[in-house]
């Protein structure tokens, strides 16, 4: 009896430069019946950040979170806890977890393109967390460069809903290079109505001539965006306090500058700022421990 041909498995495409080892979510790109495995990666980064550890300072040791039961003040295994959601004051209805995976979504394995819109008509307010969209083996390839050309001369962003970290998520996927960005986009009730929160924000007929001096400031100031021109001040300041508390040195207190009041003289001030020279972004004083440590943070990447 021949055998049956064995189905060929589709190659995985090789781990690509920058991005994290594994992808936040993975399943299918579809657009109407065209589909292609792919993964979403997060486009940006916290490894850099500082994260505290709260220590007990007789030991050195770090401490551990113990879930106690509030009532009997007895620790309970976290294996056996559940969720639960709170219906009344202290009352709530539980959930296991083959309960929760009743709730089966499509879009928990397929982002589904539904809609096509210009960019310009998503409001800046529901941008929320960009990802680097990546089609995950090779048989993949063609159809997500089909669709990642097509969108490019389209010139318009893609609307699709995908199931992530136990919510659905709007994205809006746009052309990018030669691959796909994915944004998060938040939902209509996450956004406050701005209309209405700066409506009650009292309107003063402002003086044209102070208004003039004002354009002239912002022209005087104005330049192109760039990133590299703004550093994380407060970030370089903790590495350098971790740099000195790790040599043992003595952590000088730095006094707080006093607040300024508000501006007396509203005309004199406009033209004293349009008389300043512009000043470049100004980094925080470096000691060489923080130049040290950014040079290793560029070395990473």
């Amino acid at each position: 009896m021949p055998r049956a041909k064995r189905k060929d498995t589709p190659r995985p495409i090789a781990h690509l430069s920058g991005l994290t080892s594994r992808p936040a979510w993975q399943g299918h790109l579809r657009l109407s019946l065209v589909s292609c495995a792919v993964g979403l990666y997060r486009a940006t980064t916290s490894k850099n950040d500082v994260s505290f550890n709260l220590i007990n300072p007789a030991t050195g040791n770090r401490i551990k979170m113990v879930p106690t039961d509030p009532e009997t003040d007895e620790p309970v295994d976290r294996s056996t806890l559940v969720k639960g959601f709170e219906v009344d004051d202290g009352k709530y209805v539980l959930f296991d977890d083959e309960e929760l995976k009743a709730v089966k979504l499509e879009t928990t394995r397929t982002l589904d393109i539904e809609r096509f819109v210009d960019a310009k008509s998503i409001d800046r307010l529901y941008w929320d967390t960009p990802y680097i969209l990546v089609p995950m083996d090779e048989s993949a390839v063609e159809a997500y460069s089909v669709i990642q050309q097509a969108m490019t001369r389209a010139g318009k962003i893609a609307l699709g809903r995908v199931t992530m970290h136990q919510r659905e998520r709007l994205m809006a996927i746009e052309p990018r290079d030669n691959g796909l960005l994915a944004t998060t986009l938040r939902m209509h009730d996450e956004v406050i109505n701005t209309a209405e929160a700066l409506g009650d924000i009292p309107h003063a007929k402002a003086d044209k001539q102070m208004i003039d001096i004002a354009e002239r400031i912002i022209e005087q100031q104005g330049g192109a965006f760039d990133t590299k021109l703004f550093t994380d001040r407060y970030e370089d300041a903790l590495h350098e306090l971790i740099e000195e508390k790790r040599r043992g040195h003595k952590v000088k207190a730095v006094r707080e500058a006093p607040a300024k009041g508000n501006v007396v003289d509203l005309m004199d001030a406009l033209k004293k700022s349009l008389n300043k020279k512009p000043a470049k972004t100004a980094p925080a004083p470096k000691a060489d421990n923080v130049r040290k440590f950014e040079k290793k943070k560029s070395a990473k990447r």
